[in-house]
């Protein structure tokens, strides 16, 4: 059964995922460093806090993924790792990871990382908007359907 992890520390887009999981009958696994809060009242929703670390949550979620589930991340490395395991990744402004584009996204992040350190930048991303949310649940529908199609659900 095809299974949605988010990363969900500071995940800001865990209600639309409930909202399309409730929708399309699937589970959602939020993995957090400590107990967050998830909808009661939805079938198929549970918490899993792992405990403190810095990596605890993306060390969760790459070990118990599997082919065919989706890891909702902004984390690059966990992608990467979800990946490996021939599950789908994407990001929470809707940008989907591929293995095309996984390099070079570990390959940015590496060097946006050393700028920040150097003092050349300071900053992250800019606060989500509402087409960041609207391209993310676009993407999100995309990546259900492909999977669906490839794989149909069983009764």
């Amino acid at each position: 059964m095809l299974d949605i992890y988010i990363d969900a520390d500071a995940c800001p887009v865990k209600q639309e995922v409930y909202k399309v999981a409730d929708r399309c009958g699937l589970r959602v696994i939020v993995v957090s460093n400590t107990p967050i809060y998830v909808p009661t009242g939805q079938a198929g929703i549970r918490n899993i806090a792992v405990g403190p670390g810095i990596d605890a949550a993306d060390d969760w979620i790459a070990e118990n993924i599997c082919t065919g589930d989706i890891c909702i991340t902004a984390d690059i490395p966990l992608a990467s790792r979800c990946l490996i395991k021939g599950a789908s990744a994407l990001g929470p402004r809707g940008k989907p990871f591929s293995e095309e584009s996984i390099g070079e996204a570990l390959a940015t992040r590496e060097l946006m990382s050393s700028l920040r350190e150097s003092g050349r930048i300071s900053g992250g991303p800019p606060p989500m908007a509402g087409k960041d949310r609207s391209r993310f649940l676009d993407a999100l529908d995309q990546i259900i359907q492909k999977i669906l199609i490839q794989v149909p659900p069983t009764s």
